[in-house]
């Protein structure tokens, strides 16, 4: 059995980007490589893995598919990890790579080779690589009608589903490039970088790429995968300009690539009726916003992810504050790093917005309208209040 890990490369995309065709054309310019696949799909018949295997003497048993030029295919589910460890029982290969569907988010994916297990003993990541349809992209941002999702999350807007694939990512791959003009290009990759800033860009039709841009060059780290995404830079770089005096409102720009974040802070509840008009009258300039937002009204934080036209609040948890006295005083003294504010502890609004061509003064004027006036702090629980109240809670604000 070999000692070192198998290097491992995760294909994420929607349904239709191209990652089928993505994987066949690494497998096709594979070289010396010795590749291993597993392929998942939402159906009962495994269709990508179908088409993987076309033009090869496949041989299928138990649930496993045999292909002549070395490869295996098997329907992933939540079976992944039992599939993986026996690849590496029964098989010689020196890389894997793991289609995952069209639904999918690949992050789990990839926890799943980086948490301590059966398989990050055998195997570890080489890179994330996000398949774009680059016109579909453009198009869920802009509010045009787009395909509908299938599968078990077929009431999630596909918006959601491509940030979150692309905010995880390595490498994005911008298919189908000849459907779009160089503006929009260029506006696809100013997007990506505001989603995902590490990330390398890739422009391609039919999904031709060098294999040697995509399989091993180890542009995966553990352990940032939850620290990724530029939403969450741009809170991060916020926190520290506080800490050395640069305030609430300090701007954070990706200039160079057309596209602005900023984040707000405020220690004043949001009035729920002016706040969820706020949410719902976005421009559509903006590409993402998330964050936790104070509600009027409600006891936990409230969890606020837009995404394109997809606006949508969750509870996340109640504010520390709010916890009756012996509770507080043992979580605090368990985090002494706590922001507290004298009269209103842990509570704190705070969002990060990211677009092109936003109006930050505007907005940021508009978010401070939406603030409890001094004169409303006393009505706060007869407002009239959309926000969700209960924990895993999740109410739609709008969408497309």
């Amino acid at each position: 059995m070999r000692s070192d890990p198998i290097p491992v490369t995760v294909l994420s995309g929607s349904l239709g980007a191209g990652k089928t065709t993505l994987l066949n054309r690494l497998l096709g310019g594979a070289g010396e490589r010795d590749l291993a696949v597993l392929v998942n799909d939402v159906g009962e018949v495994n269709v990508d893995a179908e088409l993987v295997a076309g033009g090869s003497d496949l041989e299928v048993e138990g649930g496993v598919a045999e292909l002549s030029n070395g490869c295996i295919c098997c329907e992933l589910q939540d079976d992944l990890e039992t599939a993986v460890v026996r690849l590496a029982r029964e098989r010689e290969f020196n890389h894997l790579l793991v289609e995952a569907s069209g639904i999918s988010e690949p992050a789990p994916v990839a926890r799943l080779f980086t948490t301590a297990s059966r398989v990050a003993a055998r195997y570890e990541v080489d890179a994330l690589v996000t398949v774009l349809d680059t016109r579909l992209f453009l198009d869920s941002f802009a509010g045009d009608a787009i395909p509908e999702r299938r599968g078990d999350e077929a009431d999630r807007p596909l918006s959601d589903l491509l940030i979150e694939q692309v905010e995880v990512a390595d490498v994005v791959l911008l298919n189908k490039a000849d459907l779009c003009t160089a503006a929009e290009l260029d506006r696809a990759e100013d997007l990506v970088r505001a989603l995902r800033p590490d990330a390398e860009t890739i422009r391609t039709e039919f999904s031709a790429v060098d294999p040697d841009r995509l399989l091993g060059i180890g542009r995966f780290d553990p352990d940032r995968l939850g620290e990724r995404a530029g939403w969450k830079r741009a809170l991060a770089d916020d926190d520290r300009d506080h800490e050395h005096g640069h305030g609430h409102d300090h701007r954070h720009p990706d200039e160079v690539y057309g596209v602005t974040s900023f984040v707000f802070r405020e220690r004043r509840p949001f009035h729920p009726g002016r706040f969820a008009s706020f949410l719902r009258d976005l421009p559509a300039g903006v590409v993402r916003s998330k964050g936790t937002a104070w509600i009027a009204g409600r006891d936990g934080k409230v969890g606020i992810a837009q995404a394109g036209p997809s606006v949508r609040a969750t509870v996340r948890g109640p504010w520390i504050a709010s916890l009756p006295e012996v509770d507080r005083d043992l979580y605090r003294s368990n985090r002494p790093n706590l922001e507290w504010h004298d009269e209103h502890g842990d509570r704190e609004t705070e969002l990060v917005f990211i677009g092109t061509e936003v109006d930050e003064p505007s907005l940021r004027a508009a978010l401070r309208d939406c603030l409890v006036a001094d004169d409303e702090w006393s009505q706060a629980d007869s407002f009239e209040n959309p926000f969700p109240r209960d924990p895993g809670e999740e109410v739609v604000l709008r969408e497309p």
